[in-house]
């Protein structure tokens, strides 16, 4: 992870500088020092770019004097518009700007130091890269920035909240890691040990074999994992931050490490994409990782189960009537729609066991969703109106957006089978809503939200924070979510 240190706003005696600024504001006194010192070469170019400091805008000067290799003017835009958004998108400007030297220095007097830290989470979460398997890169391709200098007149308070952004970044990252991985290497096994390392954090952690599983009664998750060769894990993750024994807060993920559809095999073209139909789990997996790591005040269990959807002479067929942990009986009628059985099993656990406030649940589950919202929000679905209010809230927050989705009984009726309690699948119309609503039968009483995640778990191109492949999408809602509404103490991220 980028190396970040918080210190004055003075420019160094060498390498390259970004100069933040707003439109309607005073020009830093960086400026002035450096316009100074350059002979006015930073006043020049602005005037001849036409430059005044509009937000996503920037002027670059290539060996200005003063020592500098490069300075960078970077717009912030009107002072009032100043938001977490908008400075982290700062900072992951600065981050490519600077990306190509060891080192680099950002004059952020213009920043309020309210907000200051957000330039550094900006540029953490901008320089994410999942290289791991890459053998023959050249140097010159690969970013060499490994420390970043933030100039503040708050550098000590703004350092002092560093902490928990940082520990939420290095959850997002926990996340990015998990759904990147190809298949072959991260199957359910390898998944759960994984987990089990986050111990070190201070979580509780327990993985489930499926011959404990098969004691539960999870028929419809081990129904999905019996055509593949890699056994089923369920993992357990508890922290207990709120200092008693009050019910936590409950996150459930979809983990299925590949899904190749099953006998209900999926076509071809694409098909590699299924190695992130775990990202549900993954995001759970990093947003416990990050509770743990800021030492938020609650207290918070996360639950994923890890399959993978596989054919064999042992798979699951269409046709097949199974009996979930609740007690009630499913009718396959088709593999590839796996991810709600899976869900069903470990919903119906974590309401069982835990009796949470509320349980979020999180799942690459429908193509259907994807029709209906594109990429740019994920589908909120939810039986209780307070629940998906501040889920939406949050996800706004951090730019992690959610669009509600209606629910209802004309829906669930699609779901009547002849001969069990229940088919896993609705028809074409209505696809995601129908997914919802057999999720809803597992979840009691127990306030709940489901956010279909697969049009926003992965990225298809880059964006200023989220550079193209894994999103992480739902680590930094659930965490805003969490500490606006469910920690005793602690601000928001």
């Amino acid at each position: 992870m980028l190396d970040i240190d918080f210190t004055t706003p003075a420019a160094p005696e060498s390498g390259a500088l970004v100069l933040l600024g707003t439109e309607d504001g005073p020009r830093p006194g960086l400026f002035g020092s450096l316009d100074e010192s350059t002979g006015g070469a930073l006043s020049r170019a602005a005037e001849a770019a036409e430059f005044g400091f509009a937000r996503g805008k920037s002027c670059v000067l290539l060996g200005p004097g003063a020592g500098l290799t490069r300075v960078v003017l970077l717009g912030l835009g009107k002072s009032a518009e100043l938001d977490v958004l908008a400075v982290e998108e700062a900072g992951a400007a600065a981050y490519a700007a600077l990306k190509a030297a060891p080192g680099g220095f950002v004059g952020a007097e213009a920043v309020p130091p309210a907000l200051a830290a957000h330039l550094a989470m900006g540029a953490v979460l901008a320089s994410y890269r999942f290289d791991q398997y890459h053998t023959r890169r050249k140097p010159e391709d690969l970013p060499k920035l490994e420390r970043l200098q933030i100039g503040t007149s708050a550098a000590a308070e703004v350092a002092a909240g560093w902490p928990r952004l940082q520990a939420l970044a290095r959850g997002v990252f926990v996340t990015r890691d998990l759904v990147s991985e190809p298949a072959n290497i991260l199957n359910p096994p390898e998944f759960a040990e994984r987990i089990t390392r986050l111990a070190e954090l201070g979580l509780e952690i327990e993985i489930f074999t499926p011959e404990q599983m098969e004691a539960l009664g999870f028929g419809a998750l081990l129904g999905v994992a019996q055509g593949s060769e890699q056994p089923a894990r369920m993992a357990v993750m508890q922290w207990r931050g709120a200092g008693d024994d009050r019910a936590p807060v409950a996150f459930i993920g979809k983990g299925v490490t590949f899904d190749s559809g099953g006998i209900s095999i999926k076509p071809a073209g694409g098909m590699e994409d299924m190695k992130w139909d775990m990202a549900g789990a993954g995001t759970v997996v990093g947003l416990m990782a990050a509770l743990a790591g800021r030492k938020a005040a609650v207290n918070a269990v996360g639950i994923v189960g890890l399959v993978e959807n596989m054919l064999s002479g042992r798979a699951q067929r269409p046709g097949d009537v199974v009996r979930s942990a609740s007690g009630q009986t499913i009718e396959v009628l088709n593999t590839d729609a796996e991810g709600r059985l899976v869900l069903a099993d470990i919903l119906w656990y974590a309401q069982e066991r835990f009796r949470p406030r509320l349980m979020v649940d999180l799942a690459t589950l429908t193509g259907a969703i994807i029709v209906a919202l594109g990429h740019e929000h994920a589908g909120l679905f939810s039986n209780d109106d307070a629940l998906a209010g501040a889920l939406a809230q949050a996800g706004t927050a951090v730019g992690e957006k959610l669009w509600r989705m209606p629910m209802g009984d004309g829906y669930d009726k699609l779901l009547r089978s002849d001969i069990a309690d229940m088919k896993n699948i609705g028809g074409r119309p209505g696809g995601s809503i129908t997914a919802a609503q057999f999720l809803r039968r597992f979840v009691g009483e127990t306030p709940w939200a489901h956010l279909d995640i697969a049009g926003t778990a992965w990225a298809a191109k880059d964006a200023p924070t989220v550079p193209r492949g894994a999103s992480a999408f739902g680590v930094r809602l659930l965490d805003r979510f969490v500490a606006d509404h469910h920690e005793d103490v602690g601000s928001a991220a």
